[in-house]
């Protein structure tokens, strides 16, 4: 073994590996943790749902398993829990309604990851994220073929459980081996309603739902604005002021327990408080394989 080797195998010092790293200072780490906030609840969010172009979908789902999952999400700083999950033509063709503000058509989108950022932390998150997908993108390391339905980082607003204090937290929730996943895009019609809307939902409607039912939790989350040099592919966040993204975790397979989900749009519009503008179920992929990528067309 060379001294090299050996080196290697040790470690060696912390000033040894920092000359090894051109432009990184490694005690900027040390000094970083130890300021701010770094609890566990999901403070933030990044809700973001894609459509491969057609022809490309075993493409990209390797590149996003392989790559961007991980160099693009997980690995940067305070972004602490992710999970993919994807909507085959069988799950796509249970969405509504049909004519949505979220995605046109309304099937479109048939992936979506979902991540949570440590609450506190969101704008150092967001300097970070902006700088990493830069670099990916003059790295070549970003897939071009394929479009942004509804991509936002969002802002934690309550979570309704249906169990009470018994069962996973909000915080375990994109780690907890859930079957399905229910998206809910609600818009008010001004702040004020979004306000009541998000109140209603919390005290009323949502535990009527929940209770008896195969979700076990929802988190509710109100979208934020992208920065101004965010990448171009990603287009502004729309009502910012208006949208609430209703997230439900299912214990079942969406297909199997889907009546459960039909008429949202109907109670939202019977209580006068807003428009469901998308309900979209989604079961989890499988990482490192191809699942379902066959059955998305």
């Amino acid at each position: 073994m060379t001294t090299g080797e050996q080196h290697h195998d040790s470690g060696g010092s912390s000033s040894d590996r920092e000359h090894d790293q051109p432009g990184t200072r490694v005690d900027d780490y040390a000094e970083l943790a130890a300021v701010g906030p770094y609890g566990v609840r999901p403070g933030h969010a990044l809700i973001t749902m894609v459509e491969p172009h057609p022809g490309h979908e075993y493409a990209y789902n390797r590149w996003y398993e392989d790559d961007h999952y991980y160099a693009g999400a997980m690995a940067m700083p305070w972004m602490y829990s992710g999970r993919r999950w994807v909507a085959t033509r069988e799950l796509q063709e249970l969405r509504y309604p049909e004519k949505s503000a979220v995605a046109q058509p309304v099937t479109a989108g048939c992936y979506i990851s979902t991540y949570w950022v440590t609450e506190g932390r969101y704008d150092e998150h967001m300097k970070w994220t902006v700088g990493i997908n830069k670099r990916l993108n003059r790295d070549g390391r970003v897939y071009q073929d394929r479009t942004h339905v509804f991509t936002s980082f969002q802002d934690h607003a309550a979570t309704v459980y249906r169990d009470g204090a018994a069962g996973p937290r909000d915080y375990h929730a994109l780690d907890h081996p859930y079957a399905g996943l229910v998206l809910q895009v609600i818009d008010a019609d001004g702040p004020e309603q979004r306000a009541e809307l998000l109140e209603w939902l919390r005290s009323r409607a949502l535990p009527k739902r929940l209770h008896g039912g195969p979700a076990a939790m929802v988190t509710v989350f109100r979208p934020t604005p992208l920065p101004g040099d965010r990448m171009t592919y990603v287009k502004q966040v729309e009502g910012v002021d208006t949208r609430l993204t209703l997230l439900w975790f299912l214990q079942e397979d969406p297909r199997t327990c889907w009546d459960r989900f039909l008429g949202l749009d109907a109670e939202v519009a019977e209580a006068g408080l807003g428009r469901v503008e998308l309900v979209a179920p989604f079961v989890p992929t499988v990482p490192g394989t191809d699942r379902y990528v066959d059955q998305l067309r």
